[in-house]
């Protein structure tokens, strides 16, 4: 069984940063992508970034935030700068992953992120 932990998230400034990682862990064979999506209070759950054979951004999160693994951990990173109030969501990790259960999508737990003005 494959789980997503995500750590990282917390209170920041407007104009801030915050780090996100997640690891993920179990009987891991091939982790095709992995990345990150967000869901603020009344919204739907967004794309964040995503980092596979590609990389993609948001265009809201485009040139603020950096999307990077480490392959040999199986953890993917979410930098975050230059920090909006609108930034603030809980904000969920997700990866295609094959392991001994077969090739599924997960997610994490999710981390709170909240950006005061």
């Amino acid at each position: 069984q494959v789980q997503l932990v995500e750590s990282g998230g917390g209170l920041v400034q407007s104009g801030g940063s915050l780090r996100l990682s997640c690891a993920a862990s179990g009987t891991i064979f091939t982790i095709y992508y992995m990345g990150w999506y967000r869901q603020a209070p009344g919204k739907q759950r967004e794309l964040v970034a995503i980092s596979g054979r590609s990389t993609n951004y948001a265009d809201s999160v485009k040139g603020r935030f950096t999307i990077s693994r480490d392959n040999d951990k199986n953890t993917v990173y979410l930098q975050m700068n230059s920090l909006k109030p609108e930034d603030t969501a809980v904000y969920y990790c997700t990866g295609e992953i094959a392991s001994t259960s077969g090739t599924m999508i997960y997610w994490g737990q999710g981390t709170q992120v909240t950006v005061s003005s």
